[in-house]
């Protein structure tokens, strides 16, 4: 009988320890910020000619951990209580903003490098970088329609005029591997 009581309480420190807030979400962007910059960098670094197998493979590895910071970007996002106040949802949208360059210019870089990671002695890199952008693409769409369907109502025109501008390089990027 006290086990019955007692589970209850039990289920709601629980609740507690796992709610999600716009700070652990303003985290994840923080954690996806620095990992984008980390992808652009390492693609700006793959150099035109004479490239190694090794770095290109760093480069998928990068691409892969930004998926997986990006999809618990979306799920915490997905979790936060709404609604969102407006402070919160300005906080977050200059969160996305301020990285938002370093986003178009990795998708502008790996289409610059495409004919080095082509030239690359064992073949299928090119593929892998196309696999890549897939996976980034699908998970950053979910990302942002996550934010957009959270925002205040007065920021949507904004986020979404980001989206599309994200979108819009990924579309340029896949293209240019397809």
């Amino acid at each position: 009988m006290k086990f019955q009581a007692a589970f209850p309480v039990i289920l709601s420190f629980t609740g507690v320890a796992l709610a999600v807030t716009v700070a652990t979400v303003l985290s994840d962007i923080a954690t996806i910020s620095s990992q984008t910059t980390t992808l652009d960098n390492a693609i700006k670094a793959f150099p035109n000619t004479g490239g190694s197998l090794t770095s290109a493979l760093a480069i998928h590895n990068d691409a892969t951990n930004l998926v997986t910071s990006i999809n618990q970007g979306t799920a915490d996002v997905q979790a936060v209580p709404l609604p969102i106040s407006e402070s919160d949802g300005q906080s977050v949208l200059s969160a996305v903003q301020a990285f938002e360059p370093t986003i178009l210019d990795a998708l502008t870089q790996v289409v610059a490098k495409k004919a080095a990671f082509a030239a690359l002695p064992i073949g299928g890199i090119p593929a892998l970088v196309k696999q890549d952008l897939i996976n980034l693409n699908a998970s950053t769409f979910a990302f942002e329609a996550a934010l957009i369907s959270t925002a205040p109502t007065d920021l949507v025109p904004t986020a979404t005029s980001i989206k599309s501008s994200i979108d819009a390089a990924f579309a340029t990027a896949v293209a240019a591997y397809s």
